[in-house]
């Protein structure tokens, strides 16, 4: 009788252990690979800037927060917050299709450097959701990556880069970026 049920016991670990190997495999071979000369999703989009300085209530996006003097000639220590229009063509007054909510700092001394941390917040009826990105923006570089490091909705759990490029400086009164939006992690 005691062979019986250790028989019994060795079959129903064997099978669970296949059961388990087999599962685990599975699991394994459907990983998601990530093939970086094909994002899953692709946007092009122009950020707006434009800093409040006292004079321009009605079309400010933007405001520095802390801006101390006397840290050098680079804007060094200056924290600015904006919530500002993501459209897809070079005008200002077209119609956005999102809006980008965060706050930039200036990190460098020695040259002009920021380091942006926003949320991209759609509501469109293409559109539907928000992507988070932060990361260092190199100012003199002509092209900057910063991390798209995951979004809702639409967006749920992405990750990618976004790669910036100064399409206009007006000084600190107005700048514009092309954003170049590739998402290689989409659910």
């Amino acid at each position: 009788m005691a062979s019986l049920v250790e028989k019994r016991l060795l079959k129903s670990l064997s099978s669970f252990f296949l059961l388990v190997l087999l599962f685990s495999d599975t699991v394994y071979s459907s990983r998601k690979t990530l093939d970086q000369r094909k994002p899953c999703k692709h946007f092009s989009f122009y950020f707006h800037d434009i800093l409040y300085d006292g004079d321009n209530v009605a079309n400010a996006t933007s405001a520095a927060i802390v801006s101390p003097p006397g840290l050098g000639n680079f804007k060094f220590g200056k924290f600015v917050i904006f919530d500002g229009p993501i459209t897809m063509d070079k005008n200002y007054l077209s119609e956005p299709l999102a809006r980008a909510q965060g706050f930039y700092f200036y990190d460098m001394k020695t040259d002009f450097n920021s380091w942006f941390c926003y949320t991209l917040v759609f509501n469109s009826t293409e559109h539907k959701g928000t992507l988070n990105i932060m990361g260092a923006d190199l100012m003199m570089e002509p092209t900057r990556d910063l991390s798209v490091v995951g979004g809702t909705g639409d967006f749920f759990m992405a990750r990618g880069i976004a790669t910036f490029v100064t399409d206009l400086f007006q000084g600190a009164r107005y700048f514009r970026v092309k954003m170049d939006i590739k998402l290689y992690e989409c659910y």
